[in-house]
């Protein structure tokens, strides 16, 4: 048998292991390597391990690891092996190499790219893709290689981002280049290992984004951070030097991963399975006030405003044609600088003469922070017993924050983010406590103004209405004086009504209620709020009766009573209007039974 057909019998002989054996598809060893037209699946078939091409440049093959069968290869790719290297045919093998370095070598036998670790001689090495996305090599059993120590632009569950201040080293993003080419990029980004962690974004080495100061659950300047990485994102410390970032969803079967993107922006994608495809979301940093340093120092960009940046109260811009013109990058100065000559003594007591704090709503606090642990009334203190600290911020899951530096990076929210003190002279704070005092003793003027102004209104009307009830009572004491053949009449007796009920009862002495008219005026049907039907007879005002004549009325109707006579039920005398008010009578008047 030739060599070749032995060759080939082996082969066969090893895909037949893998149908056999599942596990194998996973795993590859010094003897069983890869070439272009094979690949390995973790062992649920979540990522694919093999050689691809992106369908901008066929011409290039790359070895890498991608979401298996889950939409454009271009949107599912999380990690590449030779990215700055792409083999220019399909001879390329991807293999465990004599050393035990991972490799991947083109038809030339020449390595475009090595896992490039240091193995014990003899020892037994193999790779494995893993349902994480993450490829593993491991050494008589021990890890010593992983691709997820060597991330490319993408951030997947399980993963994680580090950095050791002890020692410098970092896990980090790396963009691609472009969209088109997955050759390493301008972005990086990874945390900082500040006394506060925080995630950045640079570009090359000059700070690009910054998420703000970690408080134990989130980025305090991102303030929709939930709603964008969804909950799983944490950070921790190892105590041991090192800090890192880590994701996991509750739900594993839950398809997303945040990736770097060529303009430096990080976004995030989402599988939707009804769809088929990847949906992709903008983070909160794809805003042009998200770009670091964006307004210069002690400058503050809103983009909610038409022009984002703004100087701090107690600032003015460096350079005002500059400014002027949208070019904010030299920031702003005091109008008058901090002139502190106290000794620094924590211990002391603040001077609260000489300067004082303003306090910023929803900001994303400046780079630079330092921390102590002090309270929230010990952070103010200890910001204005120090004469070098010129703002300070307070969260409970962090601590205390102050600043001694420029304020750079400073962005305000619509909503999240947290307060920030600046240090400002007493007269600056002052001028703003003389505005309000202006605005309070404007507002309070108008409305004491307003107030006098109904209490006199109200005492008018009620005078008004004592008049007009003054004047009901002497005419019906007038009234109850009339004598009849020198009796006194009791016309106390007889009820007074008032316009209002009357005008209730017919309904604003509505036409459709009008019984009838005569020289004396017209008479109303109504009815009062207890049901009783009335008949309203209303002096009409150039009927040319008076108060006297209107008595008489009074008096003769009170004093008949008959059968076939309608009853006088009262009167009203009130608002110049003189009324009786009768009982109706439905069957219509006497006349009209009498003459038929």
């Amino acid at each position: 048998m030739s060599g070749s057909n032995l060759s080939l019998l082996l082969h066969l002989y090893y895909c037949l292991c893998c149908l056999s054996f599942g596990n194998a598809f996973d795993t590859i060893t010094s003897s069983t390597p890869i070439n272009d037209s094979q690949a390995l699946v973790s062992n649920n078939g979540v990522f694919r391990l093999g050689f691809f091409s992106l369908s901008s440049s066929t011409d290039h093959r790359y070895v890498g690891i991608w979401y298996n069968n889950r939409g454009v290869l271009e949107e599912s790719v999380i990690w590449i092996a030779n990215r700055n290297k792409p083999l220019k045919d399909d001879s390329g093998v991807f293999m465990v190499s004599d050393d035990g370095n991972l490799v991947v070598s083109d038809g030339q036998n020449q390595t475009l790219w090595s896992s490039n670790v240091r193995n014990p001689r003899g020892a037994n090495v193999s790779a494995q893709i893993l349902d994480t996305g993450n490829l593993v090599l491991k050494a008589n059993g021990n890890t010593v290689w992983e691709s997820f120590w060597e991330p490319l632009n993408v951030f997947v569950p399980m993963m994680r981002l580090s950095t050791n201040v002890r020692t410098g080293e970092k896990v980090e993003l790396t963009s691609w280049k472009s969209s088109s080419d997955p050759s390493t990029g301008s972005f990086t980004s990874g945390l900082q290992p500040l006394a506060i962690p925080e995630n950045f974004v640079w570009n090359n080495t000059k700070p690009y984004w910054r998420s703000g100061p970690w408080n134990g659950h989130s980025f305090t300047g991102i303030p929709n951070m939930n709603s964008f990485v969804l909950d799983g994102l944490s950070l921790v410390n190892d105590n041991q030097g090192t800090f890192y970032l880590t994701l996991a969803f509750f739900n594993s079967s839950y398809l997303s991963y945040a990736y770097l993107d060529p303009q430096g922006i990080t976004r995030q994608r989402f599988w939707d399975d009804e769809k088929g495809n990847w949906t992709t979301y903008d983070s909160p940093a794809a805003t042009e006030c998200a770009l670091y340093g964006k307004c210069g120092a002690f400058g503050i960009c809103n983009s909610q405003k038409p022009s984002i940046c703004s100087c701090m109260k107690g600032f003015k811009p460096n350079n005002i044609d500059e400014w002027n013109s949208g070019n904010w990058t030299h920031g702003c100065t005091r109008i008058n600088p901090l002139r502190c000559h106290r000794v620094n003594n924590t211990d002391s007591e603040p001077d609260d003469n000489e300067y004082g704090f303003l306090k910023l709503e929803r900001i994303k606090v400046p780079d630079f922070a330092e921390w102590s642990e002090h309270l929230e009334n010990e952070c103010k203190n200890r910001c204005l017993n120090n004469c070098s600290c010129i703002a300070y911020a307070f969260d409970a899951g962090i601590g205390c924050m102050s600043w001694s530096k420029d304020l750079i990076d400073i962005q305000k929210f619509s909503y999240g983010g947290l307060d920030l003190y600046i240090r400002l002279p007493r007269s600056e704070l002052d001028k703003k406590n003389i505005t309000v005092a202006i605005i309070i003793t404007v507002v309070i003027g108008t409305t004491i103004i307003i107030v006098v102004s109904l209490i006199f209104l109200l005492r008018w009307m009620n005078k008004d209405r004592d008049r007009t009830g003054r004047r009901v009572y002497v005419k019906f004491e007038e009234l109850a004086m009339f004598e009849d053949n020198g009796k006194e009449t009791k016309l106390h007796q007889l009820p007074l009504f008032k316009f209002e009920e009357l005008a209730t009862a017919t309904i604003d002495f509505n036409p459709s209620n009008k019984l009838g008219q005569g020289g004396f005026g017209p008479v109303y049907r109504g009815k009062l709020l207890d049901g009783k039907e009335i008949a309203v007879k209303r002096l009409s005002s150039v009927s040319g009766q008076g108060f006297e004549e209107f008595a008489n009325e009074v008096l003769v109707i009170s004093k008949l009573q008959h059968r076939n006579l309608v009853r006088l039920l009262g009167c009203c005398i009130e608002r110049e209007e003189k009324m009786l008010v009768y009982e109706y009578m439905p069957n219509k008047s006497l006349d009209a039974f009498l003459f038929g």
